[in-house]
């Protein structure tokens, strides 16, 4: 559980840098320079996720379970997933009507992708998770609001309804890929056993 908490606090402590230490990330930007940042941003990003899915994978097998959901949460679960999966593919595209919206379609996938997992998991290393990236995107998401209204960030401006379109049917493709073989592939569990 140790390893799941520590990877937790670096993963997300990493992608809350501008949130709670800007002075910090424009001091690195300056020594290191764009490219730089960017580059120890990602290695640092990528070994906090090694770590976290490491921590997840250990914790899982030794916590218990603080709350048994019921199983009609399953659907409602996987029905979330398609929301979230098309959000996270409109905020990979340029905006359509559905990133416009949304504002940050990227930060509201996480959020419905937590409290999804949230409602059918009720193991503690699987509340744990799922909670802390739920947190995450509410503290990520008005952190934005708040920089959107200082002028330091700006929406995506819309481009075509098109790219809506192709945010559905990609979206649905891979919700339903990872239901039907990459979610058990990746974690050992499918959600389509009730």
């Amino acid at each position: 559980m140790t390893l799941l908490i520590v990877g937790i606090i670096l993963f997300l402590g990493v992608h809350l840098v501008r949130v709670v230490s800007p002075d910090f990330r424009r001091s690195m930007i300056a020594s290191l320079g764009e490219k730089g940042w960017r580059a120890a941003y990602s290695i640092a990003s990528i070994a906090t996720l090694i770590l976290l899915i490491y921590g997840f994978g250990r914790a899982r097998d030794v916590t218990g379970v603080l709350y048994n959901p019921p199983v009609w949460m399953a659907h409602i679960t996987i029905t979330l997933m398609l929301i979230a999966m098309i959000c996270f593919v409109a905020s990979l595209l340029p905006a359509g009507h559905i990133a416009t919206k949304t504002k940050h379609p990227m930060v509201l996938s996480v959020k419905i992708w937590a409290l999804a997992h949230l409602l059918a998991n009720g193991e503690t290393s699987s509340v744990l998770l799922f909670a802390a990236f739920l947190a995450w995107g509410v503290i990520l998401r008005i952190s934005l609001k708040r920089r959107q209204r200082a002028g330091e960030i700006t929406l995506r401006p819309f481009v075509s309804a098109k790219y809506d379109l192709y945010a559905i049917i990609i979206g649905i493709v891979v919700w339903a890929l990872i239901i039907w073989r990459v979610h058990e592939w990746l974690i050992g569990v499918s959600p389509l056993v009730i």
